[in-house]
């Protein structure tokens, strides 16, 4: 008789089973991506053929059976070069002029000027289709773009869930045994260690003795079990375990914790700031402060910014990593058409386990870390989003320790401040200022950069994050 499988080894089968196929589905949107970018053609101005549609058109409206100039069958051989230059004229003055057309034509047409208006006219027309065709194009380079993001991100995913290592059996009995001290039955459990060595536990359990228990209270039981580092419930958990079975997630707390501070200003005049920011706690374990700015300022700059950032913080706590995040949401914001009005975005994701920063940039100023050894300037580039279809997000990575700060501000902090090289004018003054509550922090350095304005020139905003360890 075959030995049954334990429950556990049963969930960790299906981790390995979801993990490859979301690898297929990661590999069946690649061939798509490519099948589209296969079909997409080349030349996106007006071509041979428009330009002898224009001139027949014209032709069959003006010149009847008259073949004084011979203008279109000179133009249909292969060696002719002067419809090229009608083309390009046109382009790049978007009419055609009679010192445009060819001197034979000049000399012995009849209607030159009415055969010039229709060859304007055709040529007008064909512009606009080859216009609307262009933007067709350039939204299915997007859609390309989408693809092949999606693609990147679950096969990332899929690799994490790949690379996570049943250790169930290395705890099984030690939660089990204080679980039932405490009057409560684990009926199932999975635990699972990641590449950063964090762990994951999934346990089904019921009270049996008709009391309840909180899920924190039971997240410290897993870790007195462990003899480790604390556990906590997560986020998405449930908080009462009851008579009746149900799963509960609890994740192994970080070796760092973060508090943060917010000090912000609109411009003079406004009364709403452009500048949009969140901080938050993403995948287990990891905070994540974001700050966009809008263009411009006010209300619309404000609704730019706001939908950058949330737009971004839904990928995040989906699981998504920051840069494949940055990414999918500039192709959302170039299929949506808001290159009129772009926002930058800068991310700086602390993992409180290792206390590793990655800042990750479209667009955005430096950010400034305040450490034991001084203060350093993480530079960026200066694009901003949804502008650049294949724009790659500047990535930025940095160890953290005890007491350290992460300071992240808008363009209109840096603007404010005088001289030419504003962010050493910056990294001077927090030298100078040292480090202390990140709230107070960041009010100390807003009231710095206003102090040089009778008000405010632009949105400013200062994020402050602080690093300890527990």
């Amino acid at each position: 008789m075959l030995k049954k499988k334990s429950l556990h080894r049963d969930m960790a089968d299906v981790n390995v089973y979801t993990a490859r196929r979301l690898k297929d589905m990661a590999m069946s949107l690649s061939g798509l991506a490519q099948a589209f970018a296969d079909e997409i053609g080349g030349g996106r101005q007006l071509t041979k053929d428009d330009g002898l549609a224009a001139m027949q058109t014209a032709a069959a409206a003006v010149c009847g059976d008259c073949v004084r100039c011979n203008l279109y069958s000179g133009s249909k051989r292969e060696d002719s070069y002067y419809l090229y230059y009608l083309l390009r004229a046109f382009e790049q003055k978007g009419k055609i002029d009679m010192e445009d057309m060819p001197r034979l034509f000049n000399e012995a047409c009849r209607r030159k000027d009415d055969y010039v208006l229709h060859l304007n006219r055709n040529l007008g027309r064909a512009t606009m289709n080859l216009s609307w065709k262009n933007r067709f194009l350039e939204s299915r380079d997007t859609v390309i773009v989408q693809f092949r993001e999606l693609a990147s991100i679950l096969e990332e995913f899929s690799g994490q869930m790949e690379n996570a290592t049943d250790i169930t059996g290395d705890w099984e009995e030690q939660i089990k045994y204080i679980f039932r001290r405490h009057h409560m039955k684990v009926e199932n459990m999975l635990m699972l260690e990641y590449e950063n060595e964090q762990k994951e536990a999934f346990l089904t359990v019921r009270s049996t003795n008709g009391r309840c228990m909180t899920a924190r209270d039971a997240a410290d039981l897993v870790g007195r079990a462990m003899s480790g580092r604390k556990w906590s419930p997560a986020k998405d958990s449930k908080s009462i375990i009851t008579r009746n079975a149900a799963t509960f997630r609890f994740v192994e707390e970080g070796k760092y914790r973060m508090l943060h501070g917010v000090a912000k200003a609109a411009k003079g005049g406004e009364l709403i700031s452009g500048d949009n920011f969140t901080i938050h706690e993403g995948l287990p374990r990891q905070v994540i402060m974001s700050l966009s700015d809008g263009m411009g300022s006010g209300p619309l700059a404000n609704e730019d910014s706001s939908k950058v950032v949330e737009l971004t913080q839904q990928l995040l706590e989906t699981g998504f990593s920051a840069r494949s995040a940055l990414k999918l949401v500039n192709t959302v914001l170039l299929l949506a058409g808001t290159e009129q009005n772009p926002a930058t975005l800068d991310l700086c994701c602390v993992d409180l386990y290792t206390g590793v920063l990655e800042a990750m940039k479209l667009g955005a100023v430096p950010t400034f870390i305040v450490g034991h050894d001084g203060v350093e300037v993480l530079e960026a580039g200066d694009v901003p989003m949804g502008v650049v279809k294949t724009v790659e997000p500047v990535l930025l990575s940095r160890k953290m320790w005890d007491n350290d700060r992460i300071i992240m501000v808008s363009d209109g902090v840096l603007e404010a401040l005088p001289g030419e090289n504003k962010e050493e004018t910056l990294k001077d003054f927090l030298e100078g200022t040292g480090t202390g509550n990140p709230q107070e922090m960041a009010e100390r350095i807003l009231e710095f950069a206003g102090s040089f304005e009778e008000q405010p020139g632009d949105d400013m905003t200062v994020l402050v994050g602080g690093v300890f360890e527990r």
